[in-house]
């Protein structure tokens, strides 16, 4: 018997938007390998519903291409049926990677720093957001309050993100009024641009299925702390060991870990234009606002714009397990595919000056 229903073939545009086409579940391992067509143009569109200039205009398309190890399925709740949808990779044709498919940039620039250094990324997102409706009400800032106040949506999103196979660390009420914030677990930098990506979505259908708004701006309102979508970034060698962590240099980096940070840093002004987008995201960044507001590297220091995050154990081993870097100048405005690229990039142009000297 055939499934009956809608899946959505799911896609990151270049501001951070997912973009979506559905095709009747019975159809869909017909569509695995020809994907849907999408006009090129649709990579110009702008949050503002308009085309920016481009060099398509009503000329060309590509295929929305499934990548079957991301279908997931948000569960059925209620009278809110099951949504069942997938991610897609943009190309000219069946595998023909496309310049403008953030999804395949940031897939390169993962497979760069791995053929040069043999390290893999492992990155892991904090997502920040903000609730509100007609009838919510805002508990005090971290307080079990406003957790219980939102017990039931903070327990329908767990369940969502686990079924969709992206189950969170942790679910918490954070420092704003209104403001939860959901970890991603660390997982290889693509993947974990997709859990991102997934997370997000979910979010805003359980809270949607409360009769409330799930808003991610990186400064919803004035007075709002604003919301950031934290990066965390380690390096993983062959054996899956963490790489970063090396207890006899300064600060606790590894001599290569040290590299990447500069080639960040060294770039961090430019990198800002895409992990920190748009206008607003900048009335949330700057000094006394714990979300970068100096270009340089401080343990635990939230003001930095590479946060180093220590290991909890005293044991070395254990210690390298957990330590990491942290990017906190990232919002939800920005495609998480971008974001993780240019960071990539970024650090493996570090290597590279710094190897050479």
């Amino acid at each position: 018997m055939s499934e009956s229903g809608l899946i959505y073939l799911l896609w990151s545009d270049l501001v951070g938007l997912t973009r979506t086409r559905g095709v009747p579940l019975q159809d869909f391992d017909s569509r695995l390998e020809s994907g849907l067509g999408w006009a090129c143009a649709g990579q110009a569109m702008t949050p503002f519903e308009h085309l920016a200039d481009n060099p398509w205009g009503p000329v060309d398309e590509v295929r929305q291409i499934p990548d079957a190890d991301t279908r997931f399925t948000i569960p059925a709740s209620g009278e809110h049926p099951a949504i069942h949808a997938v991610l897609c990779d943009s190309r000219p044709s069946p595998g023909e990677d496309w310049s403008a498919c953030v999804r395949s940039f940031c897939r390169k620039a993962i497979a760069d720093l791995k053929a040069e250094t043999g390290l893999d990324l492992i990155s892991a997102f904090e997502l920040e957001f903000l609730l509100h409706g007609p009838d919510f009400v805002p508990e005090a800032p971290f307080s079990f309050a406003a957790a219980r106040a939102q017990h039931g949506f903070l327990t329908e999103l767990e369940a969502m993100l686990s079924a969709a196979g992206v189950a969170p660390e942790t679910v918490e009420p954070e420092y704003g009024r209104g403001q939860y914030e959901i970890s991603c677990s660390p997982r290889p930098a693509l993947k974990a641009a997709d859990a991102a990506l997934v997370s997000c979505e979910i979010t805003r259908e359980a809270a949607r299925r409360h009769g409330i708004r799930a808003s991610f701006s990186p400064k919803p309102t004035p007075e709002h702390v604003g919301n950031g979508s934290h990066i965390h970034l380690s390096l993983a060698n062959a054996e899956g060991l963490n790489v970063t962590y090396d207890g006899a240099h300064p600060l606790g980096l590894s001599e290569t870990a040290a590299k990447f940070c500069a080639g960040i840093l060294a770039h961090f002004d430019a990198l800002l234009a895409i992990t920190a987008p748009s206008p607003v995201s900048y009335h949330r960044l700057g000094p006394h606002h714990w979300s970068t507001g100096y270009r340089c590297i401080g343990w635990q220091n939230r003001e930095a714009a590479i946060r180093i995050m220590p290991g909890i154990s005293r044991d070395p081993e254990k210690a390298a397990k957990g330590f990491n870097l942290e990017i906190r100048a990232s919002d939800c405005t920005a495609s998480p595919y971008l974001a993780v690229g240019v960071l990539a990039r970024a650090g493996l142009e570090g290597i590279r000056k710094n190897n050479m000297k």
